[in-house]
Order: structure tokens, then sequence, then C-alpha cells
């Protein structure tokens, strides 16, 4: 029987109603050369241009309270909301037992993620593993679990690719091609800002024996802003994810390129549904700064359930695809035999 391994223990895949399959509910994602403050406080004042360069801000490139990820998971949970990803990899400061007691006190399923993010934020120890120690510990955190905690990482990812990839990076997509053979959880993996950076990161996977059907290639958002090369990725067989949904703005703070809002988004998913790939496209929000939680006035982890859904009945979209969005395929890509 498929099991979905979330932190207070493996569940039925039929009993998650709405899933959100990439979020980040504590982490610390500040960049290991970023200067600045990263206790200022957060407000009224500032909080509009602090959120319009997003993660470049230290002080918002974190939040560690349990208190506000238990309070934010409560909020997506009268949206609707049954269950949430939280992919912070090693390298951006992973709480299995903050995620536990967000999980009970909120009524919230949470899935904790292993995995390795990109190589400057990972520490020397890490670093100094081979992809086959690699592989063994994420192996062996989704079958036994992480560190003393005894909870069970329910994904591998979201692995951390750059553009060019690093060689560390390189043995991590190795690594987890081997730990998805030998426990069959689904790969999640964030590519370098580049848009050859999915095709190679393809290759790796595929040579080392990893099964791209469970297999979820992230942020197309920023890769392919318009929609163009997604196809091709498809064709390989991977999932693909969009999952800046609640990021409304021209500007992207890590590149020089325009990005969709959440009608260009769903244009494009649509699109690629009547071509026939509706089962392998996933959508979430990636909320990784404070200024998108609602404690900080942004729209928090319902956004989709709440506003989303209204653009996709404007789009006519088929219920069906709002099905598989929302439900069918986070549950078949989060779902261990």
């Amino acid at each position: 029987m498929a099991k979905i391994r979330t932190v207070t223990g493996d569940i039925e895949p039929g009993s998650v109603r709405n899933a959100m399959i990439h979020e980040h509910v504590l982490f610390d994602i500040v960049a290991p050369d970023c200067g600045g403050n990263r206790n200022a406080e957060i407000n009224a004042l500032n909080r509009w241009q602090i959120d319009y360069f997003s993660n470049r801000d230290p002080s918002n490139a974190h939040q560690l309270d349990r208190g506000v990820a238990t309070s934010e998971m409560k909020a997506y949970k009268d949206d609707g909301g049954d269950l949430v990803v939280d992919q912070s990899a090693l390298g951006l400061a992973r709480d299995p037992e903050g995620l536990r007691r967000a999980a009970i006190d909120s009524g919230v399923r949470i899935v904790a993620a292993t995995g390795t993010y990109t190589a400057p934020y990972l520490d020397d120890k890490i670093l100094s593993l081979d992809s086959s120690e690699l592989g063994e510990l994420f192996a062996r955190e989704i079958l036994e679990g992480i560190g003393d905690f005894g909870i069970r990482a329910g994904i591998i990812g979201e692995i951390g690719c750059s553009w060019p990839l690093e060689e560390f990076e390189r043995r991590a997509l190795g690594a987890a091609a081997r730990a998805q053979r030998e426990t069959g959880a689904a790969i999640s993996v964030h590519p370098g800002r580049h848009p050859d950076a999915c095709p190679e990161i393809i290759e790796i996977l595929e040579r080392h024996g990893a099964d791209l059907s469970r297999t979820i290639l992230c942020h197309m958002d920023r890769t392919y802003p318009d929609g163009d090369g997604v196809l091709q990725l498809l064709q390989s067989g991977v999932n693909v994810e969009w999952d800046f949904f609640g990021i409304e703005q021209s500007h992207y703070w890590m590149g020089d390129l325009e990005l969709p809002n959440d009608l260009d988004r769903l244009r494009i998913i649509r699109n690629l549904d009547d071509l026939g790939f509706g089962s392998r496209l996933l959508i979430s929000q990636d909320i990784c700064t404070k200024t998108r939680m609602k404690h900080w006035g942004g729209h928090g982890y319902g956004h989709i359930l709440r506003n989303a859904t209204a653009l996709m009945d404007r789009l006519e979209f088929d219920q069906t695809l709002t099905e598989k969005l929302l439900r069918l395929n986070p549950r078949r890509l989060l779902a261990i035999q």
C-alpha cells in the first residue's frame, strides 16, 4: 500500500484534499554572503519595499519562530488546506521537530524533506561527502528518520543546483537518484537560473537511474517565464512545477527577466493540459520570505485555494485539471510504496 510520509506518521493519499507541494514553513535562506541586518523589523512603512526585493533582504529571508509557523498553518487549514510539503533541505535550517509541533497544533499534515540545497549554503562536513555517502544519508532520513528526531522525511529535495552546476551538486543529483531507487520517494529539484539547467539535470538523473516520472523540476516561473521550453521537459517524462503563485510583479529580484503573473501561469498550464500533460503539472507558492506570510501582511499559504481557483474558473478550467493540480498530482508524487 502506498503512503504519504508526514512528520506525524504515514497517511493514506486519499485522505488529502488540498496540498501545496513546495513551501517552506521553517527556514533560513539568507545567502551566506548577504550583508545587512537580519534582525531588522519589518513593519507597515517598509514592508512593500522589502517584499519587492524578496529574499535579498536578510531580515525577510528567514522564519524560525515555531509559533508563527503554527499560526500560518492554522490559517492555511481555514482556507481548506490539508497538507504542506516543507522543502527546507539541508542548508536551509531544517527543523523537523518544529514542523511536527506545527502539524500537531494546527491539524495540517506536513511533509519534511531530505536532500541538500545549493553548495554555498552547506557546511564542510556535508560538502565532503561523496555521492554514495549522500545517497545513504538521504535514504536513511526517509526510511529511519532525521538525526535523533525519529521524524522521517517524505520527499528528496529540493536538491539545490546552481548555474553552472558545482561538482558537489552533481554528486547530490546522483545521490538523489540512488536514494529514490532505494526508497521510492519522489525527487524535487531546484534548477539553476538558466534555460539549459533543466536538460542537464535530466541527463544526470537519467544516467544515475532516476525515475523521471517521479521527479519534479521546480521554478518554471523564472526558468521559462513565457512557457517556451517546458514542453520539451515534459516530453522527457519529468513533472514540472510553477511555484511562484502569489508573486504578481514584473521585477525578478534574482535576474533580468519578466515574471508571469498568476493568470499567465494558469494559461500556460491550461495549454499544456490541452496537449495531454495535465497529470505532470504542479503548482505551489514556494513561500520562503516573511512578507509573503499573513503574519507580515502577505498572502499566506492558502493563496492558491482562496484566489487562484477563481482565476481557474475565469479561464474555464476543466474540473479534472483543477483536481489534478490541487490533489491528484501531489498525492501521486508523495505516495511511497
